[in-house]
């Protein structure tokens, strides 16, 4: 099964420019805990609720502060023609319960979750899920 069949692909992209609260307030919205972050049909990054408490508030960086300045820069992906098997390997070996779904052209086409790999696969969702759970990390999305 390729990604793109389990995917979700309704996605709500933020700008590098809005700021850590409506980034918050767009994920109680949609009941998420990240959001891409794009920039002139590009993904630039992404941004968590854990990138918003750490990155953010953490390091007194107030509400109206701009998302580039806590978002997370490296951004792992997955293309939409991938088996699930590697992504979810991928999503275990960088601990990472989401990863955004790319196209070939490297447009953002979804969102994998760790749900979306346990309707799909139980099995591929148990080895992301292995890898995500496992403590320590350096901490990228």
């Amino acid at each position: 099964m390729n990604v793109k069949d389990c995917m979700s692909h309704d996605v709500k992209v933020c700008a590098p420019t809005d700021t850590l609260r409506e980034a918050a307030q767009t994920m109680k919205e949609i009941d998420a805990g990240l959001l891409p972050v794009g920039e002139n049909d590009r993904l630039i990054g992404m941004i968590t609720d854990r990138d918003i408490a750490v990155r953010g508030v953490a390091e007194g960086k107030g509400p109206d502060t701009p998302i580039r300045e806590a978002m997370s820069k490296e951004v792992l992906y997955c293309y939409d023609d991938e088996e699930i098997s590697g992504a979810a390997e991928k999503m275990s070996s960088c601990q990472l319960r989401r990863l955004p779904v790319l196209n070939r052209q490297k447009r953002l086409v979804g969102i994998l979750s760790l749900g979306d790999l346990a309707r799909a696969d139980g099995h591929c969702a148990g080895t992301a899920l292995h890898g995500a759970s496992q403590p320590g990390g350096q901490h990228v999305q």
